[in-house]
């Protein structure tokens, strides 16, 4: 759970350690009951989502449906207009064993220690969409 003493940076480096942990129950507990996440629309989870249950449900859901997602960099950085966070890591499809690699930058508001609002931009949404329909395939080329 979050502790109120923590600096809204500390609050995203604790939500992306239980990202990279797959600790979904620590991800959740560090987003307000009622934040609002917004994907690329192109993305299969993509669009607004409100809510830790429909982020939990559409965006992890979505992700990890297919995939496995392994976390291999984490830069959080701290200014007048909140939080700037970049990930980057492999998706790997369950399906075929494909790679991709991932990198996503993200804009976060954190109040009273829980993360408000994640603005998700991902580099390539156009081919983390077309990863995401060959791993959703049985037999992917």
């Amino acid at each position: 759970m979050s502790d109120r003493n923590e600096s809204p940076a500390d609050v995203v480096r604790a939500l992306y350690a239980a990202l990279s942990e797959g600790d979904v129950r620590g991800v959740l507990d560090r987003l307000a009951p009622d934040v609002t996440v917004d994907e690329p629309n192109r993305l299969p989870y993509g669009g607004v989502h409100r809510g830790r249950e429909a982020f939990a449900e559409a965006v992890l859901g979505g992700m990890t449906a297919h995939a496995d997602m392994t976390i291999t960099g984490v830069d959080v950085f701290e200014g007048p207009a909140g939080i700037v966070g970049r990930l980057t890591g492999t998706l790997t499809a369950r399906s075929s064993g494909e790679e991709y690699p991932l990198t996503l930058v993200e804009v976060l508001r954190v109040e009273n220690g829980l993360v408000q609002e994640i603005d998700v931009y991902t580099k390539n949404p156009e081919g983390v969409a077309e990863f995401f329909v060959h791993a959703e395939s049985p037999h992917s080329e």
